[in-house]
């Protein structure tokens, strides 16, 4: 009886372990679109990458970012914000993207200076119900060159008013970079391998279908105060950049007299 139970155990483990057969959990292969388990190590999720012609599509979780491998830098970022739940810090180290080839990424993920900021396309703050998209929004794919005046200034008002208005609404936020074409401005390409933006785009899109956009210059000058007058229309945006946005009838055509108003006591934390 023993000899007989030992055998059917035999079998047992070598029809476990033939080809074709059941494997380790963490040795599944994810499906298409999706990301592979993660082991119980705290490790980060391996980032979804899909080739969409010349750019690398990056589907994080809870964002996406589109990084152009002969810049090293994200060119366009879009996701949903979703009424605020979370409360996750945010992490304080800026690293590579393990799982994105080093000659798509910026050779370094140290301070720029100058006066120049590590300028997050994708805010942490707007991620903060999960501690593995806090850390991804670190990643300097979703990261470039923004003076802190402009970083801290007309594009932290934009990220507020996302901040503000995704308890009220669900919005689809999506934005991008506008290089320009002056080397002299090109401060970061020996240190950091990416050149300094121009200017940044930005279109929020609320569930009604209304809509602001914003072309903020990266310059000192890009303050909380001056935010309204980098406001443009959609469509404006969509034949400097070539893009084509989700956004259709008027709130293409029509520019809004002022940015939306940050409601008081807004908590934009």
């Amino acid at each position: 009886m023993r000899r007989a139970l030992a055998l059917c155990l035999l079998c047992l483990s070598i029809a476990a372990c033939a080809p074709g057969q059941r494997t380790k959990p963490q040795d599944q292969a994810a499906a298409p679109g999706q990301r592979p388990p993660t082991k119980a190590t705290g490790a980060l999720p391996t980032t979804t990458i899909t080739k969409e012609g010349r750019l690398l599509r990056l589907d994080y979780e809870g964002f996406t970012v589109w990084l152009d491998c002969k810049e090293r830098g994200p060119v366009k970022f879009r996701y949903n914000a979703q009424r605020d739940t979370g409360s996750a810090t945010r992490a304080d180290n800026f690293t590579l993207d393990p799982s994105i080839p080093k000659e798509c990424q910026q050779t370094s993920a140290a301070a720029y200076g100058q006066g120049y900021d590590r300028g997050h396309q994708v805010p942490a703050n707007h991620l903060d119900a999960s501690p593995v998209a806090i850390k991804q929004s670190n990643f300097m794919t979703n990261i470039l060159p923004q003076t802190s005046q402009m970083n801290r200034g007309a594009w932290l008002l934009t990220e507020e008013i996302v901040e503000c208005y995704r308890d009220i609404d669900e919005l689809l936020v999506m934005g991008g970079v506008i290089w320009g074409n002056n080397p002299a401005d090109d401060y970061f390409v020996k240190s950091h391998g990416v050149k300094t933006p121009d200017a940044f785009w930005k279109v929020v899109v609320r569930g009604s279908g209304n809509s602001i956009a914003w072309i903020v210059p990266n310059t000192k000058d890009a303050t909380k105060g001056k935010l309204d007058s980098h406001i443009v229309t959609v469509e404006q945006i969509e034949k400097l950049t070539g893009e084509r946005l989700p956004v259709t009838g008027d709130a293409r055509t029509t520019k809004p007299k002022g940015s939306w108003v940050v409601p008081i006591g807004c908590d934009k934390s």
